[in-house]
């Protein structure tokens, strides 16, 4: 057994541990909607991988223990270089992620010099740092809508959100080959059995999901829009199409609704789990708080290359003008 490991507080006494060790560390902690029951319920702030970053940023925090995956935690650090950043498990990646190594993403963005990149959240800082604007699944849309109708769009790294803006906004798009293994396990068969049992429940799903199950959604959105819908609904059941641990926030805000994960292929299986989320654990925070270990660290350069494409996404998001100028957008190189 690893001697870090050996003997680690249990129920209770985790929980006070934890919280011992957040007034000892001036620690704040993040938890994305994906995560565990247990970790949502300990953390200061629960929601989206950006806005929880932009959170920990406006704290006077001096540690951030972000429970998500590691693109997230990197992500916190770039906007909040000053504070140290901890991740329960180093290991906890990401498909997206692992889907577009920064090397080739560079070739590919030479190969095709006369497009943008627009780069989803969903990636390495590394990828961020070749991009030209970051964007979120809750952003994407009023982002594409600034950009002028003949500028040529490189999307990555998600084939299926690429997918869905491009069939929207009637725009051609190059699209890198990644997709989100838990939003690519939904099943469109099983998903229309279950909305045959509930015919009047709508159903909310991600846009990290392929083009035939989205086409039986009544809202297409991000993990926030979702859960705002599911609680806004006048419907008392909600089918939910993205990582069930959500349902968690939704049952916790409307006790008196119900809510659905969609399922699997076999319509039994835990495939939607996101098995790089369930890598966090109260024990791994405990130990991350204990030690501040595994810490996020990151090259000033690319800090600093990876934070012009988020702060112009910040800029797009909430701007009321029309389509924007980008003629400074354009990376030009090291």
């Amino acid at each position: 057994m690893d001697a870090r490991r050996a003997e680690l507080p249990r129920g209770k006494d985790l929980l006070s541990e934890i919280n011992r060790l957040k007034q000892e560390r001036n620690a704040v902690i993040l938890a994305h909607y994906y995560q565990d029951a247990a970790i949502q319920d300990i953390a200061d702030f629960v929601g989206d991988s950006l806005d929880l970053s932009r959170r920990a940023a406006d704290t006077d925090a001096d540690v951030i223990a972000f429970c998500g995956v590691r693109f997230m935690a990197e992500t916190a650090k770039i906007l909040s270089p000053q504070k140290t950043v901890i991740l329960p498990d180093m290991d906890a990646g990401c498909s997206l992620e692992d889907s577009c190594p920064p090397e080739q993403f560079r070739r590919f963005r030479e190969a095709n010099p006369d497009h943008i990149a627009l780069t989803y959240i969903n990636c390495s800082a590394a990828v961020k740092a070749l991009s030209d604007i970051i964007v979120t699944s809750s952003s994407a849309e009023k982002i594409i809508s600034q950009l002028p109708k003949d500028q040529k769009i490189i999307f990555g790294p998600d084939r299926h959100l690429g997918g869905y803006l491009s069939r929207k906004f009637g725009r051609e798009m190059l699209l890198w080959p990644g997709a989100c293994i838990v939003h690519e396990a939904f099943s469109e068969k099983e998903l229309l059995k279950l909305k045959a049992q509930h015919p009047d429940a709508p159903v909310a799903a991600h846009p990290e999901c392929p083009g035939n199950i989205l086409d039986h959604a009544d809202l297409v959105g991000s993990t926030s829009a979702i859960l705002k819908f599911a609680l806004e609904s006048p419907a008392d059941t909600v089918i939910v199409v993205t990582e069930p641990h959500i349902i968690h926030q939704m049952e916790k805000a409307a006790p008196h609704k119900t809510f659905i994960g969609a399922p699997g292929a076999d319509g039994n299986c835990s495939c939607n789990n996101c098995p790089f989320m369930a890598l966090n654990t109260m024990e791994k925070l405990y130990l991350a708080l204990r030690d501040l270990s595994p810490v996020i660290e990151m090259d000033e350069d690319i800090r600093l290359k990876a934070l012009k494409p988020l702060e112009r996404m910040l800029a797009m998001a909430s701007s009321t003008v029309g389509q924007g100028d980008i003629s400074s957008v354009r990376v030009t190189g090291d």
